[in-house]
Parts: C-alpha cells; structure tokens; sequence
C-alpha cells in the first residue's frame, strides 16, 4: 500500500510505500533531506509529525525519547507511513545525479595521527569514477554484513582516492580490526557516497564550522574543497577536543588561515592537563563560538561530533544566539544500534 507524505513548510509531496522508510521514499523521489546514520542511531534526520500515523520502527531510545514521542517527533530512516502524512522538514533539497557505488578500494597509505587517530588514504578503481560532494561519507561494508559509516576526509576534487579519519572504540569490532590488522594493500569494500550534510549553494551568509574529535573530517572536506573551488563565503572554524593530542591536524588546521580568504580556526581544549602547556581557548567549542559570535542570526553552522554534542549545539545557538533552525545542519557521529560495529 501506498501513502502520500507532504513536507512542510515547502509543500513538497512523494509518496511511500509501507514497507519502506520515508528516507528510502524521499531518496527515491529525488529529495535530499537530512540523515546521517540512517540507523535510528544520530537524530540528525529527527522531523515532527503534523498528522498522520508512522511505524516508529528500531532505533535507539536516548535518541528518541519518550517525551519526543509524546511531543510527535519520528525519525525519518527508520519510520515508515500507516497513513497520509504530514511532516515538517525545513531543509529539503534534490539528491541530484551522483549515483550510490558499492567499491573495493585498497589502502594506500595508514598513518598514526594520534594515539586513538588513524588515517587512511583509500585508492579507488582506476576504471571507476567516483563522485562526492564535501562533507558526505562512505559505509565500509564488513564481513558478516555490518557496516561502519565514515565522513570523506578529502576534498572531491582529489577523485582518485579518498581519506577517512578513524578514531579507535574500545571494544569495537571494526576499528580495533583496523588498529591492530590492517595493512597497506589491504583490500575493502565500501557504499557512498552517503549523508546530507553539505555547504548549502543558494546563500552567501558566513559559514561557522564546529566540530569535536574526528568530526574534523567531513569539515576538512568541506574547506579543502572551498581552496580549490574558490568559495568565497566568509568560514570561521571551531575544533574541540579534550585534550592536545585530539587536535591531530592542528597545524593543517592553522594553515588553512594563510590558504583561505576570510577563514578563521580557533581550536579549544576542554580538560588539557598541564603537560600540554596550553594557552588558547577552554572549555567546549560551541560556548566558545558563542561567545565570539552572539549573535548568529545572519549566519549558517554546520556541526559535527557525537550526538550529545550536536544536541547542545543545536538548542544553545538556535535559543540563544538567533540562529534560524533551518540554518544548523550537522552530521552526528554514532555507532548505530551494535557498539561492537564500531
């Protein structure tokens, strides 16, 4: 059976079968909205249902509350329509033409960045192109059907190969494999590009970039990419971590404020011991974007991190900073519904 689901406040319609999610329906319609894991896992994909009755169904439970439930909130990659729906979505775009590849790459290179940081410098097929926009990711595809989704690192104008920026997870099974056994040559398996987290095309409003730990991939994308595009918009770019060791391409990171006009990187250290003899910003990255910046009404945010992180940024810049809600986009990085995945 199939149901018709319309997104508001654009009036925008598709329909959706329902026996798929209404993800998998917008995708297939042609629409880009917001999702990240598409797991039940981030909330970045979180709408409000106006009307209409969805089948909720897996997702984790800090992710979507009780109290969001109550208040009509469903996650678009898991719910799937019982009826007509009505959803509000405010950022709605067109998926355009690049087409979702499932790749083997090899690894070119593996490099320690950091004592729980690696990165990976992937070689794509020579006789297949790959195409991404800044600030997507890829799911490498694991043995026993699992997956495990990371941002692209590199800017979409290096399109022989690709980077990705692991961050070691006690316990999980991908990667404490990736740590401990994987090797250059080694080959892997991938899907991409996936995810909606983007630099929107259609304003000129200065950009704020926020990101902790390894949520530094997907922005070093996006600004690598505005170097050799040209982008002009004015970027200023925040980068938490506890401690100095987190920051493991700070000087890649400084260096972009010599390449870019208009750009501007203020990292920030939450809990630095003595030993790393620091004298920049404390405390978390997004009190201190909001500090600089207090008044964010003229302004887009992209964030990047864990999922408590995006939350925080979220209500504080758009409660109390004037940020327009449709003007926060962000990547949650999550470790789906199975920790071991990671």
């Amino acid at each position: 059976m199939s149901f018709q689901v319309t997104l508001q406040p654009s009036g925008i319609g598709f329909p959706a079968d329902a026996e798929e999610t209404l993800l998998e329906a917008a995708l297939a319609a042609g629409l880009l909205l917001p999702y990240s894991c598409r797991d039940g896992a981030c909330g970045v994909c979180k709408s409000k249902l106006i009307s209409g009755e969805v089948d909720p169904g897996h997702y984790v439970e800090s992710t979507l509350t009780e109290a969001d439930r109550e208040a009509g909130m469903a996650l678009i990659c898991c719910a799937r329509p019982r009826s007509d729906l009505v959803v509000e979505v405010r950022q709605v775009g067109r998926a355009g033409d690049i087409p979702v590849k499932k790749l083997p790459c090899r690894v070119q290179k593996l490099s320690r960045a950091a004592a729980d940081v690696i990165i990976l410098e992937l070689k794509l097929p020579a006789s297949e192109k790959f195409q991404f926009v800044a600030g997507q990711y890829i799911d490498f595809l694991l043995a026993d059907g699992k997956r495990r989704s990371f941002s692209i690192a590199n800017s979409p104008t290096a399109g022989d190969h690709l980077e990705v920026h692991i961050r070691l997870v006690a316990g999980g099974q991908f990667t404490t494999h990736a740590f401990e056994k994987l090797k250059e040559k080694d080959i892997l398996r991938f899907e991409g590009p996936l995810g909606s987290f983007r630099l929107s095309e259609d304003t000129t409003r200065p950009v704020v970039l926020l990101a902790g730990g390894t949520g530094f991939a997907p922005i070093k994308s996006i600004v690598e990419n505005a170097i050799a595009t040209g982008i002009s918009r004015p970027m200023t770019f925040y980068w938490g971590s506890r401690d100095l060791a987190g920051l493991y391409q700070l000087e890649l990171a400084r260096s972009w404020e010599e390449r870019l006009p208009g750009f501007r990187f203020v990292p920030v250290l939450s809990d630095s011991p003595a030993a790393d003899a620091w004298s920049g910003r404390t405390g978390f990255a997004h009190a201190a974007l909001m500090a600089d910046l207090p008044d964010l009404s003229g302004h887009e945010v992209y964030a990047c991190g864990s999922p408590a992180m995006i939350d925080a940024a979220r209500a504080d810049l758009t409660g109390r900073c004037g940020l327009p809600p449709e003007a926060f986009f962000a990547d949650a990085f999550s470790f789906s519904n199975d920790p071991k995945a990671a």
